[in-house]
């Protein structure tokens, strides 16, 4: 008799279960779901070479994670960009603009001018129970094919700092998902669609996708550009100390090479000048001419901790406040200020 019972309540089980997994979402009706939150960003700039400035072309993607227009990406494709638009899906490219940025971490925030109907909205999810084997998949725009489709695994779970020095402030999804070219910025999502990371970077040897691709996830995005907004002030930095400060004739133990200045940012009206020329420094090709950074509101920045320090305290600025640096500019100290106007 217990055994008829057990075979007819698995029968059962099975009977209740069946529906759901017939129902179950596919992935390429997951992907149909969330694709059209997925942008490409196209962005233009300049950058210093061996010949002098030059400009560039810059290609990546992104997702929508608001009503208004806000968009979330690496911040490698826009940081210190003078043209940025965004191409939503099946629709024409429309002008967008930094609004928040921590390039430590490698994201930033743009604004759109426009979102159309048809523009869904990716929620950033909690990406702490995301654990490594779970399934997941990317959308983007490798070498410029646009929502293009890769799956994988989650690989690892990095926390800051262990990856690498470039992004010190990331906590990475590790993933065997395909990234290449044109995917940085573009979204991580789970295989239910949560999105839960934004695409940084590969390594790789060969140049191409090696199954070793790193993804920012949610939570770092959440704690520092939604819960605590990094402003973009339109600066690419460079930390120097020990010999290499000394080379430099920096007058305290370290200071911020300003290597390149947005235009149209708050450190572009401010006057803060960028490098423009590539040198040899204590065996480091780096981009100098540019200003060194030396305080801001008479706080020093001689190492990462302080500007960690500086940029909150920047986070209290009210329209009206002053806004003071030194810097050095042409091996002599000088100070800079104007009226923070707010955003």
């Amino acid at each position: 008799m217990r055994s008829r019972w057990s075979v007819a309540i698995a029968a059962l089980v099975l009977l209740v279960a069946a529906p759901t997994l017939v129902r179950g979402e596919t992935l390429g009706e997951a992907f149909r779901r969330v694709n059209p939150s997925v942008v490409v960003i196209r962005s233009r700039g300049q950058e210093v070479t061996a010949e002098g400035v030059a400009r560039f072309k810059e290609i990546g993607s992104g997702v929508l994670i608001s009503a208004d227009g806000k968009v979330a990406t690496a911040a490698h494709v826009v940081h210190t960009m003078e043209d940025i638009t965004v191409e939503f899906l099946g629709e024409e490219p429309v002008p967008a603009r930094v609004i928040a940025s921590e390039p430590r971490a490698d994201i930033s925030l743009i604004q759109v001018s426009s979102v159309p109907p048809e523009a869904r909205v990716a929620k950033l999810a909690d990406s702490d129970p995301v654990r490594v084997g779970d399934a997941v998949f990317i959308v983007g725009a490798p070498y410029g094919l646009a929502h293009s489709l890769s799956a994988g695994i989650i690989s690892a779970r990095w926390e800051p700092d262990t990856v690498t020095r470039d992004f010190p402030l990331a906590e990475f999804f590790q993933t065997d998902a395909v990234i290449n070219t044109g995917n940085s910025g573009g979204p991580m999502f789970s295989r239910a669609g949560d999105l839960i990371g934004i695409v940084s970077h590969n390594i790789t040897k060969s140049g191409g996708s090696e199954g070793l691709g790193f993804v920012v996830t949610a939570n770092t995005v959440k704690k520092l550009l939604i819960d605590r907004t990094r402003r973009w002030y339109g600066l690419d930095l460079l930390l120097v100390t020990g010999a290499m400060a000394e080379a430099l004739k920096v007058p305290q133990a370290g200071g911020f090479l300003i290597k390149q200045v947005a235009k149209d940012s708050v450190a572009g009206r401010m006057g803060l000048r960028g490098g423009d020329r590539l040198g040899i420094v204590e065996g480091q090709q780096i981009v100098v001419g540019g200003d060194i950074l030396l305080s801001v509101q008479e706080m020093p920045v001689t190492s990462n901790a302080e500007m960690v320090k500086v940029i909150k305290m920047l986070e209290t600025l009210k329209p009206g406040d002053a806004l003071r640096v030194k810097v050095l500019r042409d091996g002599k100290p000088i100070e800079l200020s104007m009226k923070w106007t707010g955003w």
